[in-house]
């Protein structure tokens, strides 16, 4: 990838973006950037690697890909939104891929609260993993593009499989920027509220959770069951289980079936 030319594609102009960095390899793209944060870099840096050797996602969990096979991407940010909003962050990154997907491809795909983008047959093809870091956020994003089926988990695809053909990988990303700086901002200038930003709607609209009956397995290892009634105010998804309604900060969300 070309670091200057994504750069004059995307910033300048008083807009989100400063710098488009690329790098060769690099551990963990959320790692750099969360160090970064914490010696007071400003607002607006996007780190890409070719490779990313150590990559996390949630739960501590590892993520890897080939180099060159996918999109690993992270964002630095600084929202000036209350702390409990903060949460659609990665609400509102995968609404930004999704489209990003759909402009760059024609490929439809969908959200699974919280973090995961789907291709149509339920397959995984992205992650995205926010991190807090004083004032500032990181939010990453893995997606598999070129990635071959023996290259993938038994549940992963790639956007190559999906669409049957090669996919550009800084159209993709341009697409993504693009999208991302304009919902951001949108958001950010209403504090954050996923209402008045239209993000509530539209997040709902690529939601594949919603109204379906689900298993999620909890950060302490236990799990619920019960159908994904809503996603809430602070981006919670709202699960009513036999015992009653719960809502859900985090979790590791199954589909079980739609009703």
């Amino acid at each position: 990838m070309d670091a200057a030319a994504l750069t004059a594609a995307v910033a300048g102009d008083g807009g989100l973006w400063r710098e488009v960095e690329v790098v060769e390899a690099i551990g963990s793209t959320n790692a750099e950037l969360v160090t970064r944060a914490a010696a007071d870099e400003p607002e607006g840096l996007v780190l890409v690697a070719e490779h990313q050797q150590a990559g996390r996602g949630r739960l501590d969990r590892t993520w890897t890909s080939p180099p060159r096979a996918g999109l690993t991407v992270s964002l630095l940010l600084r929202p000036d939104v209350p702390a409990a909003r903060r949460a659609w962050l990665s609400l509102l990154t995968g609404v930004a891929l999704a489209e990003a997907v759909s402009e760059a491809t024609g490929v439809r795909t969908s959200l699974k609260w919280p973090n995961d983008l789907l291709a149509p047959d339920g397959s995984k093809l992205a992650g995205i993993l926010a991190e807090t870091a004083g004032t500032a956020v990181v939010v990453g994003v893995g997606l598999n593009v070129s990635t071959r089926r023996d290259e993938l988990p038994e549940t992963g695809t790639s956007l190559a499989l999906v669409a049957g053909g090669p996919v550009d990988r800084e159209e993709l990303l341009r697409a993504f920027l693009g999208s991302f700086e304009r919902r951001y901002s949108q958001w950010v200038q209403v504090l954050g509220d996923p209402v008045s930003s239209g993000l509530a709607q539209d997040y709902l609209a690529w939601c594949s959770t919603v109204g379906v009956d689900v298993t999620v397995t909890l950060p302490d290892g236990s799990t619920l069951e019960g159908l994904a009634e809503a996603v809430d105010w602070d981006g919670r998804l709202v699960l009513r289980t036999h015992a009653g309604v719960v809502e859900l900060a985090s979790g590791d969300v199954r589909h079980v079936r739609r009703r």
